[in-house]
């Protein structure tokens, strides 16, 4: 993924003017709240400007990391946070290449993985998730269904059902649950998302 792409888009439209935008994230909200205690370390994957963090710090969560690829992005929500923002740990970095210094219960990624569409790309994907997410953790992945765009934000993306998904992350995760999400982004346009649950092995 290119770091300049994604600085220009954040640092030229406001965080409701991205077609993924959500006045609150719903489904991100839900599985987390779902799957990860209190206690649990939590990490928001290609967390843009979006809200999760702010509900879950206001929920209680208290241990949460939002990374991000563009610094203008990981820079508003620290703004924006203000003094929850000693919750939150702030990670500047493209997934693909992160190399994680701990471990995490919850790993959360709405629409960062669909950006992938080279092999090499997904297989360090792949590798960054296995080593970040600790035995018996969670990991949630949302991403465009098969049905759903070509493209987003310029950019070429890769659509999934829930068997492609559970089969491309088969070597680390059980598959534990999925479903299907009709977005309707700030246009009006409505986009589907596939969502599965897995569970390291």
């Amino acid at each position: 993924m290119s770091a300049d792409h994604w600085q220009k888009v954040y640092s030229s439209k406001k965080a409701d003017q991205v077609s993924w935008y959500q006045s609150e994230p719903e489904v991100s909200l839900r599985l987390t709240k779902t799957n990860a205690s209190f206690a649990d370390a939590i990490i928001d994957v290609g967390a843009g400007q979006s809200s999760l963090v702010d509900r879950l710090v206001q929920d209680g969560y208290s241990d949460v990391t939002v990374l991000d690829i563009s610094d203008s992005a990981v820079e508003e929500i620290r703004n924006r946070l203000d003094g929850a923002s000693k919750f939150v740990s702030f990670v500047v970095a493209d997934v693909s290449n992160w190399r994680p210094t701990q471990t995490f219960d919850f790993w959360h990624d709405r629409a960062v993985f669909h950006f992938l569409t080279s092999t090499s790309d997904i297989d360090a994907y792949l590798s960054v998730v296995s080593q970040a997410v600790r035995r018996g953790g969670v990991a949630v992945i949302g991403t465009f269904a098969e049905d759903g765009p070509t493209q987003c934000s310029g950019l070429d993306v890769s659509r999934y059902s829930p068997k492609n998904l559970v089969s491309l992350f088969s070597e680390y995760f059980e598959f534990e649950a999925s479903e299907l999400e009709k977005h309707v982004t700030p246009a009006g346009a409505v986009q589907h998302f596939t969502w599965v649950t897995l569970r390291r092995k």
